[in-house]
């Protein structure tokens, strides 16, 4: 029989706050003098508050007088944010927790009050996992890679609202040149919100190896195009420009805030398919101090790129989806796990293997995986380098006998039968 260690010692002072966007309620909870018969008791205090930065400080000012040393709070939007940042700032032990683990035992009434009355009596009873919240250095580079991320989206879709647009007019650019917003492609439409209808005119713009297309140029140019078109391509090639400037800015700006972590973002450059740009934003998504993750496992787990288990009276449910994570976390190893599935390295070797059996959205799940779990030993430890093991690791670590019976498994269930004679 197994033998788990449970921490039943209750929190002496714990407080407890529903967050709303104007308003929280507070729920404190504190020893209060034994009765008559010796038996301890509890004191239950409720507070609303707005959440006005004034109003916060006040809530965090009556919390020390009641000697309250953990606070904890759902996630609720980003209106926990304020409340979470003043509190700790005062000082206090805060956790976020996730609403799955504090929902509210059915049949009974629901309100704000009832809310944090309920999560305060869990929280004392230590029922409840703090979730991982960032240090501030790291939040402020968490906010900058994000926007950075969203503005790099935004630019991309104007790019695509400009092909469209073009294809309405008639112009073929996008068929005859790979990228419209190279420097050929961005002169000639330039020249088209000028005014150039001539199509000889605008392929002669053409650079480079695009030249070699001319002929092909002048017949994607003999379109439609008229001072319509010339308005709203104009607007949308001027938004592409201040989406560049404003992307650039961020990147100076995320330069200077990740130059303290310089050591660990070359230390993750090693791993096959992460750029700099990526383990600038895989470190502003978990930071660097792995002790918050005890294992690797739980790093994995915590970002969803482990399957969930369901599991009842001995049988396996479920699809085994690893369910929603961080999504920025997320499209950062997807785009590591493409890049090192192309790679002839242990990574991509692992990527084949498991997309022959599995399929490729499965194999570039376990991939991610594997690139999360040796980021998280290169962060553990500080003297830590990276290492490929090679694409025929595999074939190097199993055995002779091991790949016979493989093959011969797999003609089997093809419908063979084998007989094998030693070779001469």
């Amino acid at each position: 029989m197994d033998r788990v260690a449970d921490d039943d010692v209750i929190i002496d002072r714990v407080a407890a706050i529903d967050v709303g966007k104007a308003e929280v309620v507070c729920c404190a909870r504190t020893p209060a003098p034994p009765d008559g018969r010796g038996r301890s008791r509890r004191v239950q205090e409720v507070r609303k508050s707005s959440t006005m930065t004034r109003s916060l400080i006040e809530l965090g000012d009556w919390l020390a007088s009641l000697g309250v040393t953990r606070v904890v709070m759902e996630a609720t939007s980003d209106y926990w944010k304020p409340v979470f940042y003043v509190l700790e700032a005062a000082g206090f032990e805060t956790w976020l927790v996730n609403a799955r683990d504090v929902k509210h035992l059915p049949g009974r009434p629901k309100t704000d009050t009832l809310d944090a009355v309920w999560l305060c009596k869990v929280a004392e009873r230590q029922m409840l996992r703090p979730s991982f919240v960032a240090p501030p250095p790291i939040r402020r580079l968490r906010d900058l890679t994000r926007y950075r991320v969203d503005l790099v989206a935004d630019r991309r879709r104007v790019k695509q609202r400009a092909e469209k647009l073009l294809e309405d007019a008639g112009i073929k650019l996008s068929v005859v040149a790979s990228d419209i917003f190279g420097v050929s492609g961005r002169s000639m439409m330039q020249a088209l919100v000028a005014g150039e209808r001539d199509p000889g005119v605008l392929a002669q713009l053409a650079l480079r190896g695009l030249r070699t297309k001319i002929p092909d140029l002048q017949e994607a140019f003999t379109g439609r195009f008229g001072e319509h078109h010339a308005f709203l391509l104009g607007g949308m090639l001027r938004q592409v420009d201040t989406l560049d400037a404003d992307i650039a800015a961020l990147q100076v700006r995320i330069e200077e805030l990740v130059n303290p972590f310089a050591d660990q973002v070359a230390r993750l450059t090693a791993i096959p398919g992460i750029g700099v740009t990526a383990a600038r934003a895989i470190i502003a998504e978990i930071g660097v101090d792995m002790s918050r993750f005890p294992t690797a496992a739980h790093l994995a787990s915590w970002a969803r790129f482990a399957p969930g288990v369901n599991s009842s009276a001995g049988k396996t449910k479920g699809s085994s989806a690893t369910g929603h994570g961080n999504k920025y976390l997320a499209g950062v190893l997807g785009e590591a796990a493409i890049s090192a599935s192309r790679t002839k390295t242990f990574l991509g070797e692992r990527y084949r293997r498991i997309a022959r059996r599995r399929g490729k959205q499965r194999a570039l799940v376990a991939v991610g995986r594997s690139i999360l779990i040796i980021i998280w030993h290169l962060l553990s430890e500080s003297d830590a380098v990276f290492h490929d093991l090679g694409p025929d690791h595999y074939t190097n670590r199993i055995g002779s006998q091991r790949a016979i019976r493989n093959h011969i498994r797999g003609l089997n269930a093809l419908g063979y039968t084998v007989t094998l004679n030693p070779a001469a």
